[in-house]
């Protein structure tokens, strides 16, 4: 059995591989244990170059919190957040302006857990439980109303959680009602599994989630852009994740299997 060390609430099996500690072992993270490794290593059989392009997600969304952080927006809401560990969106928005505040919500129950220890001792950032398919439970729930203020601009977070969301189930639907809340001067970050020609359906390695994980929908350029409707898309656009403004000195790989795009609400008139 492993040793529980002190993020790990007393409520959370550690001995029970769970399908956000391997997220966040993919992403380099530390809030993890052997069991989590140990399924990440099999998922990697199959699809070897999943962690490489979980990793290109995370550091798109890093860059987009800071180019958010730069044009004044000072409140986030990321939907389907994981395990809020090291270099998240807390601590990119709370190094760029002290006074920023973070809301994560995951529907897994262990992320929820483990953010919530991570968390004990920032009152800027809180994470609580959610399904992105009930958008109004999490714009009204407490917690969120504590931190995010709708009357100001908001950066909404919907990084790699899409993709699980089938067309039958009308994505640009659930984002629309996000989005309504929304004030002008917000921004929508997405990042999302695809790529310019892409199959229907993920690769093999989803059957090694152990059901944990919905069938990931990938989608190509065109329909992620669809998902930004009544926002106007900054620069470079929807692109693979590696190529969104990319910062001096990375070399990005192109061919990475994932699309990003941020952009802002319009002020009408």
């Amino acid at each position: 059995m492993a040793e529980r060390p002190s993020w790990a609430p007393p409520e959370v099996d550690i001995d029970t591989p769970s399908i956000a500690r391997v997220y966040d072992y993919w992403i380099g993270g530390t809030h993890n244990f052997p069991v989590d490794r140990a399924l990440a290593a099999k998922v990697t059989e199959v699809n070897p170059g999943l962690p490489a392009t979980l990793r290109a997600n995370r550091a798109f969304l890093r860059r987009a919190v800071r180019e958010l952080s730069a044009l004044g927006v000072r409140q986030f809401l990321d939907i389907g957040s994981g395990i809020p560990a090291e270099g998240n969106v807390h601590d990119v928005a709370l190094a760029a302006h002290p006074r920023s505040t973070v809301v994560y919500v995951d529907i897994d129950p262990v992320a929820v857990a483990h953010g919530r220890a991570i968390l004990a001792d920032e009152p800027r950032a809180t994470v609580f439980q959610g399904d992105l398919h009930k958008p109004a439970e999490i714009l009204d729930a407490p917690d969120l109303r504590r931190l995010i203020d709708f009357s100001r601009p908001v950066g909404l977070i919907l990084a790699a959680v899409l993709h699980f969301v089938p067309d039958e189930d009308d994505p640009l639907g659930l984002v629309r009602q996000f989005t309504d809340r929304l004030v002008p001067g917000s921004h929508l970050v997405i990042s999302h599994a695809g790529a310019d020609t892409v199959p229907r359906t993920a690769p093999e390695a989803a059957e090694r989630y152990k059901g944990a994980v919905s069938q990931v929908i990938w989608r190509d350029p065109a329909e992620l852009t669809a998902l930004f409707e009544g926002y106007e898309l900054l620069p470079p656009g929807v692109v693979r994740a590696p190529l969104w403004q990319p910062e001096p000195g990375d070399r990005p790989d192109p061919e990475l299997s994932m699309l990003a795009g941020v952009a802002v609400k319009p002020t009408v008139g």
